[in-house]
């Protein structure tokens, strides 16, 4: 299967850089307990792919809305910013 995701940097409040990533998938209950089993699997994958990622989210819709779940600074970045256009893909 394969999943896209933006991979990106952002400037931090304390200064320097904070590269993250947000995944396009849910995991197939959307239980918090699998969407966190996921999302680890996730970042390792991307990590494996040379990719530095300080926080990771996922992003999917559900009831209708877009809806975020991770690392809470991202969520909450990308609850303001709006969701990223994918730049990369891996296969899961």
């Amino acid at each position: 299967m394969k999943v896209n995701f933006a991979h990106l940097k952002e400037r931090a409040q304390r200064g320097g850089w904070i590269s993250f990533a947000v995944f396009d998938a849910r995991s197939a209950t959307g239980t918090t307990a699998d969407n966190s089993k996921l999302l680890a699997q996730l970042t390792v994958r991307a990590r494996a792919s040379s990719l530095r990622v300080d926080q990771a989210a996922l992003a999917f819709v559900s009831g209708g809305r877009l809806q975020y779940f991770g690392s809470p600074p991202l969520v909450e970045l990308l609850s303001k910013t709006g969701l990223p256009g994918w730049t990369h893909s891996i296969d899961i």
